[in-house]
């Protein structure tokens, strides 16, 4: 089963890059972030002529996160992160799959530090860590894949010194980010690529994805059934450099349909 997370920046102005896409790596389901879209503007019809299902939490000019699936059948379980009755933000949505629980997550960015908006950042991880603390020892594969607007280490960013002062690389963040791992959830893409500079974000300006002058801010996070399962972990760069497309490439994780690893430890 082939999961991935894909911050699409808009995605009625960048469809045609989704749907591409979708074509050329033949993910089984999708977490999308950033649709950027009310839910009555959600390119539904399109989406669906390629085979995917799709469930969504829009939001008119921010936010919005939907997830898609052409394995099976989408039975959404949560809408919205609970902890806050006055949080308006379509950051969070849950389903699942095919025998998969799967959450798909636009994390807030949090600039200006220091300001409301990091402030607010802090609460949603806060609120993030409670709900996920039910979620990781579950007897079924869960997922949890979107934009966590976080560089977990200095080999997720590239020149770290320049992005001590920013919110996506805060202390506080960073170690919040290392919370959710001491739960039990595995971070898919460093467990496999240990020590190795893997991006996921570049900046549209200085020819930054032509340098290479990225960060590492989108994630998929395994707990420890569905980490036993884990096949492979990757970042597929190709559709960052087409032409009007997102600042985000997608990363994606295969996973076996039985136990095929020991966890460590």
């Amino acid at each position: 089963m082939k999961i991935a997370t894909y911050n699409v920046n808009g995605i009625n102005g960048r469809l045609e890059v989704l749907l591409r896409w979708l074509e050329l790596a033949e993910p089984d389901v999708v977490c999308l972030q950033e649709l950027k879209a009310p839910d009555e503007r959600f390119p539904e019809a399109a989406i669906r002529d390629l085979g995917y299902d799709a469930v969504w939490h829009g939001q008119k000019s921010w936010n919005g996160v939907a997830i898609l699936s052409r394995v099976g059948v989408i039975q959404e379980t949560r809408r919205g992160l609970p902890g806050d009755a006055d949080d308006s933000h379509s950051r969070y949505i849950e389903a699942a799959v095919n025998g998969v629980l799967i959450a798909g997550l636009y994390l807030p960015n949090g600039n200006p530090r220091p300001g409301p908006k990091f402030e607010y950042k802090l609460r949603w991880f806060e609120r993030l860590h409670g709900h996920l603390s039910g979620l990781v020892g579950l007897d079924a594969p869960v997922v949890i894949a979107g934009d966590f607007n976080v560089m977990p280490t200095d080999l997720d960013v590239y020149v770290p010194e320049r992005w001590r002062d920013d919110a996506l690389f805060a202390p506080e963040v960073r170690q919040a980010y290392a919370k959710l791992l001491q739960q039990g959830w595995t971070d898919a893409v460093r467990d496999l690529h240990p020590g190795k500079r893997v991006y996921t974000f570049w900046k549209y300006w200085r020819q930054s994805f032509e340098r290479d002058a990225g960060l590492r801010i989108d994630h998929i996070l395994l707990n420890a059934r569905a980490a036993d399962r884990l096949v492979s972990a990757e970042v597929d760069r190709r559709p960052r450099g087409w032409e009007k497309t997102s600042d985000h490439a997608p990363v994606w994780v295969e996973l076996a349909d039985k136990a095929k690893r020991r966890r460590k430890g």
